[in-house]
C-alpha cells in the first residue's frame, strides 16, 4: 500500500534543520520509524545549496539541491534534472513522486532544544529577537552557522547570534549556571566579542558600496584601520565571516567592522565615482527631522 504524504510544504520551520553534518541528518533519520521521513539541511560545501536527506528502504539518501538563476534571472532550485521555482514546489513534487524507492511521507521530528543567554542583546535589525542576561530560548532553526531562529517565552520568534547563548538542558546542575554566571559576570558582551555577520550579507556581490551609520575613531597605532563618519560612502571590497571588513574610503584601504556599514540598494544613484571607481564622497547626508 502506498503511503500519502500529508505535511505541509509551506512549513519551513517543519522540515528545515538548518547547518548539520551528514551524520547527524543520518542519525535523525534513521531513528525514524517510516521510509519517506525526511529534512532538508545547508550544503556543508557550497553555500547556498541544500540537501534533500531521507530515508528510504531503511538507509538515507542524501540528494543535492542547487540553488540556480535561470535565463530570467530568477532564482531557481534544480535536483537531478529537475528545476523548481521554490523549495516548497520541490517538496510538493515528491510528496506525490518517488524519489528512488519512496516519495516524501513526513519530515523528522525536531527534537525542542533550548538554549541560555550569556549576554544581553538588543538587536540590531527588525528580524531580532532581543533578550536578557539568562533568558531561556526554544531553537527554532539553526540557519545559519551564526545565526539561529528562536521563540522566547512570550511566543516571540526572531534571530538570535549564536555566540551569545548556550547549550540549556532542564536537568543543568547548579554547579553549571554558577559557573556560566562566572563566565559572564556582566550583562554586556566582551569587547572582543563583537556580533556575527549574517550570511546573506556575504552573498552580497563585491565591490560593493555601503553607507558609515556609526562614528568609528581606531587606535592610533593601527595603520590599517579606516575612521569612518556617518554618512561616509565606504566601498566594500571583501567581506571575512568575523566581522572584520576591507574596503577603501577616501583613498585609503582599510579594514572596519561590518556593524558600522550598511549596503546601499542597488538601484541608489546617489553614489558617484571617478572612471578609477574611487568614491566621492560628496552625497548629502539624511537630513535630521526637527
Amino acid at each position: 500500500m502506498k503511503m500519502t504524504g500529508t505535511f505541509d510544504p509551506h512549513d519551513r520551520n517543519s522540515w528545515y534543520f538548518g547547518m548539520m553534518t551528514r551524520q547527524e541528518a543520518q542519525a535523525i533519520l534513521l531513528s525514524e520509524k517510516d521510509n519517506g521521513a525526511f529534512l532538508v539541511r545547508d550544503s556543508n560545501t557550497i553555500l547556498g545549496n541544500y540537501v534533500l536527506c531521507v530515508k528510504e528502504n531503511n538507509k538515507v539518501s542524501h540528494y543535492i539541491i542547487n540553488k540556480i538563476t535561470n535565463t530570467e534571472q530568477q532564482t531557481c532550485y534544480k535536483i537531478g534534472d529537475k528545476t523548481f521555482s521554490d523549495l516548497p514546489s520541490l517538496l510538493a513534487f515528491y510528496k506525490v513522486h518517488y524519489l528512488d524507492t519512496s516519495p516524501l511521507i513526513k519530515p523528522a521530528t525536531k527534537t525542542i532544544e533550548k538554549v541560555i543567554a550569556k549576554y544581553d542583546f538588543d538587536g540590531n535589525d527588525p528580524d531580532d529577537l532581543p533578550f536578557k542576561k539568562n533568558d531561556i530560548l526554544i531553537v527554532v532553526s539553526k540557519d545559519e552557522e551564526h545565526w539561529w531562529t528562536a521563540q522566547n517565552i512570550s511566543g516571540e520568534v526572531g534571530s538570535i547570534p549564536v555566540p551569545y547563548v548556550q547549550k540549556y538542558s532542564e536537568g543543568m546542575s547548579i554547579l553549571s549556571l554558577r559557573n556560566l554566571h562566572l563566565d559572564s559576570s556582566s550583562h554586556h558582551v566582551p569587547q572582543q566579542q563583537t556580533t556575527p555577520v549574517r550570511k546573506t550579507h556575504l552573498e552580497v556581490k563585491l565591490p560593493a558600496f555601503a553607507r558609515v551609520k556609526q562614528v568609528r575613531v581606531p587606535n592610533a597605532y593601527d595603520k590599517t584601520a579606516l575612521k569612518l563618519e556617518i554618512g561616509d560612502i565606504i566601498k566594500v571590497t571583501k567581506t571575512n565571516i568575523n566581522g572584520q571588513w576591507e574596503g577603501e574610503l577616501n583613498g585609503k584601504t582599510g579594514h572596519f567592522p561590518f556593524t558600522h556599514v550598511e549596503f546601499i540598494p542597488t538601484n541608489e544613484t546617489s553614489v558617484e565615482t571617478n572612471g578609477n571607481g574611487d568614491i566621492h564622497n560628496s552625497t548629502p547626508k539624511t537630513e535630521t527631522p526637527t
